[in-house]
C-alpha cells in the first residue's frame, strides 16, 4: 500500500495544527506573507506548506517569549 504525502495544508487544518484560530492564522500569514490563495469560481482557499507552518510556529513562540 502506497501512502500519499501531502505537500500543502488548508487554512483550517493549519490552524488546528498550530493551535490558532483561523482569523489569527489569516492575520499572521498576511503580515508575514506566508501561504498562497487559490480561487476556483467563487470559492477561495488558502494553502500552506509545512515549511511555512514551521516558520509561523517559530514566530508565534518567539513572540510569546
Amino acid at each position: 500500500m502506497k501512502t500519499q504525502e501531502l505537500k500543502y495544508v488548508t487554512r483550517r487544518r493549519a490552524a488546528v495544527l498550530l493551535g490558532l484560530s483561523e482569523p489569527e492564522l489569516s492575520r499572521l500569514s498576511s503580515e508575514c506573507g506566508f501561504g498562497h490563495t487559490e480561487v476556483s469560481g467563487q470559492e477561495e482557499e488558502t494553502f500552506f506548506t509545512y515549511e511555512e507552518l514551521r516558520q509561523i510556529c517559530l514566530l508565534t513562540v518567539n513572540h510569546v517569549h
